[in-house]
């Protein structure tokens, strides 16, 4: 089944952001009392002594949530925390395609889009405290965008009863949306999504095709479905396809199982294909001069491409066709206009990375930075190493680490192998295996024999 047709596993359904001495006693605790009412699952942080870093909690609870509802009010720019949430939830809107609902309580739009009036008096504290221009720009970026999202201006209420059953109507339709599930600890994937989202808003006056091309566990599809997650909504047509190698090798109906898929995220009704060729002319029929976002994970053949996609002309002007592969022949013979090559993580990302999973932070306990920086060495950039062995190694002893580094040396771990083994199975013939193995030897210094 498509991944296009389930919810992303948000762990709440709202985060609120807010000034709390403006609106706490107030506003806030009666929407929090509504929402309660509502089964609307909120994470609303109570803690006022707050200082100026967010920490990995409250990081986690603004990625985890499905809608940030942000509570714009007179002395909401006073605080530094608030900025950095504020600037966290656009982010994770970029990166995700995370709902944001602002509400004005007392406080012009206008203000908070231009940083006007006590928002612009704010700004003139915080440059007196010296803060550097790289902060106050990425701030004032922040509530720009905001403040340009379509929310609730309090202002002009009729009654709170009457905005608040407002927006829980609004927030319980949201939440009903389908995102993709992607990775908890997205280090470094926001400027690789915003890289292809670029070269595909360069071409919305055509069929935009892009090819996204990497050696397994390199970040494909996550970066694949982080991008979904942030365009899908222009897109009334639209289908994110899985798997497609897995489930082709896998079933001997699997490429007419995922044209039944594709027609089913489009048509949004079920169609019983009896042929690969009968499922080609309906894919045809049905997606002709259509505007659609179709993404195809995992390709591995072009007779995939040809069953799913076999004439991307047919496609409606601004449509976007996005394709993650190992097979950069493949791209060529599709003739993508963009390809886009996952690259490694560089050494501070990789820690980074590494650590979230190993330790729930984002950097290394103390004691174990010198072995953390050895495997992430070993692991080469590669985020699935990073991801696989970070959590293996999470709540082990320093010897348990020790002893796993050890193996490692020798034996590669298994789930990280049978990914690589998806690219050396691939290889066309056995000649092209023994150069492969031959490559892999001469760079880890061994012998022949040994693999």
């Amino acid at each position: 089944m498509s991944s296009s047709s389930s919810n992303r596993q948000w762990v709440y359904d709202v985060f609120l952001s807010f000034r709390g001495e403006d609106t706490c006693s107030g506003f806030v605790s009666h929407l929090q009392n509504t929402f309660s009412r509502s089964g609307i699952n909120t994470y609303i942080d109570y803690n006022l002594e707050k200082g100026t870093e967010l920490g990995p909690e409250l990081l986690r609870a603004i990625e985890g949530s499905h809608i940030s509802l942000v509570v714009f009010s007179q002395n909401y720019a006073d605080s530094s925390w608030c900025l950095n949430e504020l600037t966290k939830i656009m982010e994770c809107h970029r990166t995700y395609g995370q709902v944001i609902l602002p509400i004005f309580y007392d406080v012009d739009p206008s203000h908070v889009r231009h940083q006007k009036g006590a928002i612009e008096k704010a700004f003139e504290k915080f440059s007196d405290k010296n803060y550097s221009q790289e902060v106050l720009s990425s701030w004032k970026s922040a509530l720009t965008q905001a403040a340009n999202i379509s929310g609730w201006d309090m202002r002009n209420r009729r009654s709170e009863a009457e905005v608040l059953e407002r927006i829980v109507h609004s927030v319980l339709r949201q939440v009903n949306n389908t995102f993709l599930s992607i990775t908890d600890f997205p280090v470094g994937l926001e400027s690789r999504v915003q890289e292809v989202v670029g070269l595909i808003e360069n071409q919305s006056s055509k069929v935009c095709v892009v090819g996204i091309r990497g050696m397994g566990g390199s970040g494909k599809t996550t970066t694949a479905k982080a991008i979904y997650n942030q365009i899908h909504r222009r897109f009334v047509n639209r289908s994110f396809i899985e798997n497609i190698s897995e489930v082709c090798q896998q079933d001997r109906r699997g490429q007419i199982d995922l044209q039944e898929q594709l027609l089913l995220d489009v048509l949004r009704t079920e169609v019983n294909i009896h042929s690969i060729r009968m499922g080609t002319t309906l894919i045809e029929e049905s997606l002709c001069g259509k505007r659609a976002l179709v993404v195809f994970d995992d390709v591995s053949a072009f007779q995939q491409l040809e069953a799913l996609c076999g004439n991307r002309e047919l496609f409606g002007e601004g449509s976007v066709i996005i394709i993650t592969t190992r097979d950069m022949r493949l791209l060529t013979q599709f003739e993508v206009d963009y390809v886009y090559e996952m690259k490694p993580n560089n050494e501070n990302e990789s820690l980074e990375l590494f650590s979230w999973h190993a330790f729930r932070d984002a950097s290394p306990r103390e004691d174990l930075i010198e072995l953390s920086q050895n495997i992430v060495a070993y692991c080469g950039g590669l985020p699935l190493a990073l991801e696989v062995l970070g959590s293996c190694l999470f709540g082990r002893t320093k010897q348990e680490w020790e002893s796993v580094l050890s193996k490692l040396e020798i034996i590669p771990n298994d789930r990280v192998l049978q990914k690589l083994r998806i690219s050396f199975d691939g290889l066309r013939d056995q000649m092209e295996r023994d150069i492969f193995l031959n490559i892999c030897c001469f760079f880890i210094g061994k012998d022949r024999a040994y693999c």
